[in-house]
């Protein structure tokens, strides 16, 4: 049998575990990374939309000067269909040099990829998780190929993706969870007018639709109900430009080209951090979050950071211990609660018809745009979470 003991044991070598590995090692604690996909799978064709405070983190682990093709998002504007009320974010008013970034996934994980391996952490591919066991002093994680490997602390950041069974501590019933009804149509569409590095976000009954600016053209996330995104995802690329012109509006002109189009459902899926004994969930292992206002992906690299902190801040023998575990979900409960709640408020106000609402949202636009406290509060809480 083979097991050794690591100080902390990572499931999941995506960014989100990447980026725990690295500050771990920043903190000096040994990591041990162990990823179910193999060294050479297929590079995710997926758009990041990263937050300048998740930009910092990477700066303090080396790896933000390393990535490709990145995007800055230097404004943002806000609006909905059919509707009075528009509202400006800047990165300027914000004193930041850009509010976000965009970027191929494949740019951060192949990136971050080469960090790991510069720093000499140890990285399994392909050793896919069977179970974890959770004892008082240990986890003993078993993958799937017979081998085990015991730690203190386990940490489970795999996207949620994991098929351990309830013993991983992977997928837990969620505390609470949303089926918005709703199906992101996601592409590259190319518009009759440059970006200039603005980013859209449009609110419409059917649900938000939002261009961020990646390289010359714009990553497209138009969201709609479940049989209208299928039906869009499927037309030509001739009528799906015409639909999304009538959809979006013509503030970037007209769309001239789209590239290939996936769907994904939307859902709100919250387990929260509490921990059992040595195991932890973070990232989208702990939380599912709508894609509006990019909170999700950003929330996970925090929860990343803060634990790698935590544990720095911890002594030894008291790593992975119950008391740092209740520690570590305090820590997190308001930013991951207030990005739950931020999202879903946006969702649920925005995606209706309804005849007050709809004037009630169109003036609350209008009193972000004019006010710059309140555009301040929303700008850094977009930027740093819920305690920005």
């Amino acid at each position: 049998m083979d097991e050794r003991v690591n100080t902390v044991l990572i499931v999941g070598a995506g960014p989100v575990g990447a980026v725990c590995a690295l500050a771990l090692q920043q903190q000096g604690i040994l990591a041990h990374v162990l990823e179910a996909q193999p060294a050479d799978a297929r590079a995710d064709t997926r758009t990041l939309a990263l937050s300048h405070g998740a930009r910092l983190i990477l700066e303090r682990l080396g790896v933000w000067g390393a990535l490709e093709d990145v995007t800055p998002i230097r404004r943002i504007h806000i609006s909905q269909r059919g509707a009075l009320g528009v509202a400006r974010l800047s990165a300027e008013e914000a004193s930041v040099p850009a509010l976000g970034y965009v970027l191929p996934y494949a740019s951060l994980t192949a990136a971050l990829k080469r960090a790991l391996a510069d720093a000499g952490i140890a990285v399994e591919y392909g050793a896919a998780v069977a179970r974890i066991e959770s004892g008082a002093d240990m986890a003993t994680l078993h993958a799937v190929d017979g081998s085990t490997h015991a730690a203190p602390l386990v940490v489970v950041a795999d996207g949620g993706r994991g098929g351990h069974g309830k013993e991983a501590h992977a997928a837990p019933a969620p505390r609470f969870e949303r089926d918005y009804d709703q199906t992101a149509v996601v592409c590259e569409v190319r518009t009759e007018l440059p970006h200039a590095n603005q980013a859209y976000e449009r609110f419409t009954p059917e649900g938000p639709a939002a261009l961020l600016p990646k390289g010359d053209r714009y990553a497209l996330v138009w969201t709609a109900r479940k049989e209208d995104a299928e039906r869009l995802a499927q037309l030509a690329d001739p009528e799906f430009l015409a639909a999304l012109y009538r959809h979006f509006g013509g503030r970037q002109g007209l769309f001239l080209s789209a590239g290939p189009r996936k769907a994904f459902p939307l859902k709100l899926a919250y387990s929260g951090s509490e921990a059992a004994e040595r195991v932890v969930r973070i990232g989208n292992a702990a939380q599912t979050l709508h894609p509006v206002a990019g909170q999700g992906f950003n929330i996970g690299l925090r929860d990343a950071w803060e634990l790698a902190s935590l544990c720095g801040d911890t002594p030894a023998g008291e790593i992975g211990s119950a008391a740092m575990l209740r520690a570590y979900a305090r820590g997190r409960r308001v930013d991951v609660l207030g990005g739950v709640g931020f999202t879903d408020f946006l969702v649920r106000v925005f995606s209706n018809d309804i005849a007050p609402l709809r004037h009630a949202r169109g003036l609350g636009l209008l009193a972000l745009d004019v006010l710059p406290p309140l555009k301040s509060f929303v700008a850094r809480r977009m930027i740093f979470g819920a305690r920005g």
